[in-house]
C-alpha cells in the first residue's frame, strides 16, 4: 500500500491505496460498488472516476470500464478504519442558513453538487433527512421494530465528516409520530380506533402511530441518539405532534387509559416525550430543533387540543423552535384570498406571535421558509429576500429553506443578492455566522495521484 499525499486538514483521515486483480468481465462501476464502504468517497460514481484518473483510464468515454481478467487495478482512498465522526458544538443562537435535502438526495452525486453550491453561495448547513414521515430510515440502523430496510446514506459518519468539511453545520431529521412503516409493520403501535377496535386512519390513511406509547417514544429517542453519537451537529424533530385531521373522537391512545382522570391532555404528552428525549440527547452535546405548524403561533384552542403543540411547554426542552411559515398555507386567513403572495405579512406576524409567546425561554426562534412556488405567482429570488428580511426583523436568528424536489434555484440566486445588500446596509439579511475554525475549506475525499507519477 502506498498513502495518498494531501494538503487538506489534519481532521481528514490519511488514506491508502490497494491493488485489486480483476476477474474475466468487472467493470470499474463494480468494483467501486464494491469498494465504497472501505474508501474515503461518499458515492460509486466518484470513486470509480477516481479509479479511471489513478489508473489512466479516464479517456472521457467510459470505454475503459471493462477490465480484462488479471488486470491490475489500483484503488485510491482506501481508509485505515471507518471515520468516526464528532459533534462540532455551537451555540443555540448560531445563525443558521440551511437548505433540506431527502436522504435519498443527500446521499447521490447531485446532492453532493447542491451542498458544494449551497456552500459556494453562502450557505453554512444542510438539513438531511434520517427518517421521513413515512417511516423510512435512510441510513444503517438495527432495531427489533425496524427490521430490513433501504439504506441510502451507508455511512452516516463519513457523510457528516464530509458537511464538517464543507464547513457545514449537519442537521439531521427525523419525523417522529407520523410513521408509515412502523404502523404497517407494528399495528399495535398505531393510534387505535374506538369503534372497530383497529388501527385508527386519518382520512383513510394508515400512517400515525400512539404518540403516547413508550414504545414508540423510545423507539424514536434511540434512534436520535444513535445519529447523535454518529457526528451530527444538531438534531431536528418533526410531526411531534398529533394527527390533526381525520375523525378525532374515535382515535384513542394509551395516555387516555393511563390518565383517566382526564387530567393529561396531548399537549402533555408532548411535552413529556420532549423533557425525556431532551434529557437524553443533550449531554451528546447536539442541539435539539423542533419543527412546529405556523399556525400555532395564533394559539387557537382547537389546533392545540388537536396537534398538542403546546409551543411555551416545548420550548422548555430544546434549543430551536423552527415553525413551518411558509406564506401559501395561510389559505383562509385573515380573509386573504392569496396569502402565499404576501409573505411580509405572514411571515412578519407568525415570527412576531412566536418571540411574544417564548418570551423569556431562552429559545431560538430559526423559521422555516418557503422554496417552492406552491400558491404563490410571484415566487423570485426577491419573494426570498423578502422573506429572509421579515424574519430577521421581527427576531429570527438563521433560516431554513424547504423545497421537497430540492430545487433550490431561487435561494441559489438570492443569497449572494443579500450578502452583496449586508455589506451596504449591515446585517439587513443575515449577520454570516460561521462554523469554528471556518476559514480553510477542506475536502473529504484525498488528492488522487495517478499512478504514473509515483
Amino acid at each position: 500500500m502506498k498513502t495518498d499525499t494531501s494538503s487538506r486538514t489534519s481532521s481528514l483521515p490519511s488514506s491508502s491505496t490497494e491493488i485489486y486483480t480483476a476477474q474475466r468481465g468487472e467493470t470499474i462501476p463494480a468494483i467501486s460498488h464494491k469498494y465504497l464502504q472501505r474508501t474515503a468517497y461518499l458515492t460509486s460514481s466518484e470513486l470509480a472516476d477516481a479509479i479511471r484518473r489513478v489508473n489512466g483510464k479516464d479517456d472521457g468515454n467510459r470505454s475503459g470500464n471493462l477490465l480484462k481478467a488479471g488486470e491490475q487495478i489500483t484503488i485510491p482512498g482506501i481508509l485505515p478504519a471507518p471515520i468516526v465522526e464528532k459533534t462540532v458544538p455551537v451555540a443555540k443562537d448560531f445563525e443558521v442558513r440551511a437548505i433540506y435535502l431527502t436522504g435519498i438526495m443527500a446521499a447521490s452525486d447531485h446532492g453532493l453538487r447542491i451542498i458544494r453550491h449551497w456552500r459556494e453561495v453562502g450557505g453554512n448547513a444542510v438539513v438531511f433527512d434520517i427518517k421521513d414521515s413515512d417511516g423510512s430510515v435512510n441510513i444503517p440502523y438495527e432495531h427489533p421494530l425496524l427490521g430490513k430496510h433501504q439504506v441510502y446514506i451507508h455511512d452516516l459518519p463519513k457523510f457528516v465528516r464530509f458537511l464538517h468539511s464543507e464547513n457545514m453545520h449537519a442537521i439531521a431529521r427525523i419525523a417522529i409520530f407520523r410513521d408509515e412503516r412502523l404502523v404497517v409493520g407494528h399495528p399495535e403501535l398505531a393510534v387505535q380506533s374506538r369503534k372497530n377496535k383497529q388501527p385508527w386512519r386519518e382520512n383513510g390513511k394508515l400512517v400515525w402511530t400512539d404518540s403516547s406509547n413508550p414504545k414508540v417514544q423510545d423507539y424514536n429517542i434511540a434512534l436520535a441518539k444513535f445519529v447523535a453519537q454518529s457526528g451530527a451537529d444538531e438534531i431536528q424533530f418533526d410531526y411531534v405532534r398529533f394527527p390533526a385531521e381525520g375523525d378525532q373522537k374515535d382515535a384513542s391512545f394509551v395516555f387516555q387509559t393511563e390518565h383517566r382522570d382526564g387530567k393529561w391532555q396531548r399537549s402533555d404528552v408532548i411535552v413529556n416525550f420532549l423533557q425525556k428525549a431532551y434529557a437524553e440527547l443533550h449531554p451528546t452535546g447536539v442541539l435539539l430543533s423542533l419543527d412546529v405548524f405556523g399556525i400555532m403561533a395564533w394559539q387557537r384552542p382547537v389546533d392545540l387540543a388537536h396537534t398538542g403543540q403546546d409551543i411555551v411547554g416545548m420550548a422548555k426542552y430544546c434549543d430551536v423552535l423552527s415553525p413551518m411559515i411558509y406564506p401559501s398555507h395561510f389559505f383562509g386567513m385573515d380573509n386573504i384570498e392569496h396569502p402565499g403572495d404576501a409573505p411580509e405579512r405572514f411571515i412578519g406576524e407568525s415570527m412576531q406571535r412566536f418571540e411574544q409567546i417564548t418570551k423569556g425561554s431562552g429559545v431560538v426562534i430559526r423559521p422555516w421558509l418557503q422554496a417552492f412556488r406552491w400558491r404563490t405567482k410571484t415566487y423570485s429570488p426577491e419573494y426570498i429576500k423578502v422573506q429572509v428580511a421579515t424574519a430577521k426583523e421581527k427576531g429570527g436568528i438563521g433560516f431554513l429553506f424547504w423545497n421537497a424536489a430540492n430545487d433550490y434555484s431561487k435561494p441559489y440566486e438570492a443569497m449572494p443578492e443579500m450578502k452583496a445588500a449586508d455589506l451596504k446596509e449591515k446585517d439587513k439579511y443575515f449577520r454570516g455566522d460561521e462554523l469554528p475554525g471556518a476559514t480553510i475549506k477542506a475536502s473529504l475525499t484525498p488528492v488522487v495521484i495517478p499512478a504514473a507519477t509515483r
